[in-house]
């Protein structure tokens, strides 16, 4: 195979969307020829992906044995874990206090079923996104140590929460936080405070810093084991099996976008095994009501088990994600993820008005390098979600504002582009006074604002990221991994591809492009999806479509332009399988004329 090339593939240089077309790694035009030579494919994925060639066996089959660190290379692991242990063995009362998403929930969730295995019992609390927002309230930790509590857990937040863990330190409660969202130079007052991504953690520590706030949570249980093992509580009582939280870790890990490198990919392969044995109550009861019919793939983690989970914190009761992962009652989990289910519809016809208003303002947005967007009445719940629409539509990283009119604040949240560290811009224009509060990572931020310094935030955002965010549109060409005919485009082929999985941010799935091809049929389906039927020159058909393109300048051009022109084809291969037998289809991304 021939190495990479800075020329178009297939002369490319600039597709209906506007996007030049390049290899990722190597050529792989395989033509018809898609079904040999699999371990060639799947070597030239994983190397595309940056695997040394001598760390190929590695990556093939992520594991935990390969891939997990000590625990006790983190800061603060150790004085965590013998925190813990110290309350498991002297009976203390202890809360788990979770953030309202996925990743909040699944780390709340696996280390009360942690303390359940071991033989003891957490309390919880979840905030409520609307009435209590982001993050540890002083109120609450206090209120919790008045109830009893005596050590209090973070999860998936904390990590900038000053005044808060002083309340708490005052009122004589420990906190540990579990956290992985960015850290400044100070941190709070803790007991314990375990981040990758604090900045005073040594190199290898810090290289598991694109762990979600669940990641980190597994590995403090493993410390937690392992000094509890240490101190002889085991002696009379069976372990707990680690590995059977391993589904709550892939789940909270894919839905909160975390990169899917390394440690992520050993969670994420070896947790969807757990997941497939549903053994987990509220899991089981979730992938019912996500209507799966087979086991969940990474895929139905991020866009049907994900968004259920969030729904609850979004539009409805923060608690549910939670109670649904952590009850026994089969019947209990059943009303809950139907109930989750019904809160994700709301979500999604609530979304879709504030998506509309915040689409009206894009086009006064022309000129600036991130998008800021803001509406009074906008349903905080949402602006997540929309941010990221806003940022696919637009290639910039975006930021929705929830506007109050009463508090004269706003409630943001952001989502970036590749080469783009949003969370840190947030956090930086925090420490300079243009922010009430703010924090993140690299790829999604929140952040709380006066409206009348909103202007002046963007103004501020936009002249220290412009750079950035040039760097990155300028590298945004369309990697390509291989290319096929139509006939080549086969289920095998689909089955191939997915053995250098699970991809994800920052392991990408592989871009094939297919052609060239003639339009047969071009409609749309559901609200704004465009579908394709197209022929080869290979005699070879296809169905390619592409989700909420129909009102893009390249849908339009599909719809109205391409009758009797030759195409190139870019997109995912997936398994179309509503037929009588399975069949390969293209989850369209590009087109690009070949004539």
């Amino acid at each position: 195979m021939a190495s990479n090339t800075l020329s178009p593939v297939f002369g490319v240089s600039n597709s209906l969307s506007g996007k030049s077309w390049q290899w990722r790694h190597g050529n792989m035009d395989l033509g018809s020829g898609a079904g040999s030579g699999i371990d060639d494919v799947v070597t030239q994925l994983l190397l595309a992906r940056g695997v040394a060639r001598d760390d190929l066996e590695r990556h093939r089959n992520p594991t935990l044995r390969d891939f997990l660190p000590d625990p006790s290379l983190f800061r603060d692991m150790d004085s965590a874990a013998e925190r813990l242990a110290q309350a498991v063995i002297a009976g203390e009362r202890m809360t788990i206090y979770g953030d309202y998403d996925v990743d909040g929930a699944t780390s709340a969730a696996l280390l009360i079923r942690l303390l359940r295995m071991i033989g003891v019992g957490a309390d919880y609390y979840i905030p409520d996104r609307l009435l209590e927002g982001y993050g540890p309230s002083g109120e609450a930790l206090v209120r919790l140590a008045d109830q009893g509590s005596t050590l209090i857990v973070t999860v998936d937040c904390g990590a900038m929460a000053f005044e808060a863990l002083q309340m708490a330190h005052d009122a004589g409660v420990d906190v540990i936080v579990v956290d992985h969202h960015k850290c400044a130079p100070e941190l709070p007052k803790a007991a314990a405070l375990v981040n990758p991504n604090r900045l005073d953690e040594g190199d290898e520590a810090a290289s598991h810093g694109h762990l979600a706030a669940v990641g980190v949570a597994f590995l403090l249980a493993i410390a937690l084991v392992r000094t509890l093992r240490n101190q002889s509580y085991f002696k009379d009582r069976e372990e707990p099996d680690l590995l059977s939280l391993l589904d709550l870790v892939a789940l909270g890990t894919v839905a909160d976008v975390a990169q899917l490198h390394g440690l992520n990919r050993a969670f994420v392969a070896q947790g969807l095994k757990v997941m497939g044995k549903r053994a987990n109550t509220g899991m089981s009861a979730l992938i019912d009501a996500s209507r799966l019919k087979r086991a969940p793939a990474c895929s139905d983690l991020g866009f049907a088990l994900g968004p259920r989970i969030n729904a609850g914190g979004r539009v409805g009761e923060s608690t549910l994600g939670v109670r649904l992962l952590t009850t026994e009652d089969a019947e209990e989990a059943r009303q809950i993820a139907e109930q989750l289910s019904s809160l994700n519809e709301e979500r999604r016809a609530i979304e879709a008005a504030v998506q509309e208003a915040a689409e009206e303002q894009i086009a006064q947005q022309h000129n600036r390098s991130v998008v800021v967007l803001s509406g009074e009445g906008w349903h905080p719940g949402v602006i997540g979600i929309v941010a990221g629409r806003i940022k696919e539509k637009t290639g910039k990283p975006s930021l929705v504002v929830a506007l109050d009119e009463q508090t004269g604040e706003g409630k943001g949240s952001g989502r970036s582009i590749s080469g783009v560290d949003l969370g840190a811009a947030i956090i930086a224009a925090r420490e300079v006074g243009l922010l009430v509060a703010g924090g993140g990572h690299a790829m999604a931020a929140g952040l709380t604002v006066e409206a009348d310094k909103l202007d002046l935030f963007a103004d501020w955002l936009d002249d220290r990221l412009a750079t950035a965010v040039g760097k990155a549109q300028m590298s945004q060409a369309l990697k390509l991994d291989l290319a096929v005919t139509t006939r080549g485009l086969s289920p095998d082929l689909v089955e191939t591809l997915e053995l250098a999985g699970p991809y994800g941010i920052g392991w990408p799935g592989p871009k094939v492009a297919v052609g060239p091809v003639r339009l047969i049929k071009a409609d749309i389906v559901g609200t704004d999806h465009l579908r394709l039927i197209v022929s080869g020159e290979d005699g070879g058909s296809l169905k390619a479509i592409a989700f909420r393109a129909a009102n893009t300048d390249w849908g339009q051009a599909l719809l109205h332009g391409a009758k009797g022109r030759k195409l190139w084809l870019a997109g995912r291969a997936k398994i179309d399988d509503w037929g009588a037998r399975p069949a390969a289809e293209l989850h369209l991304e590009d087109a690009a004329w070949a004539d």
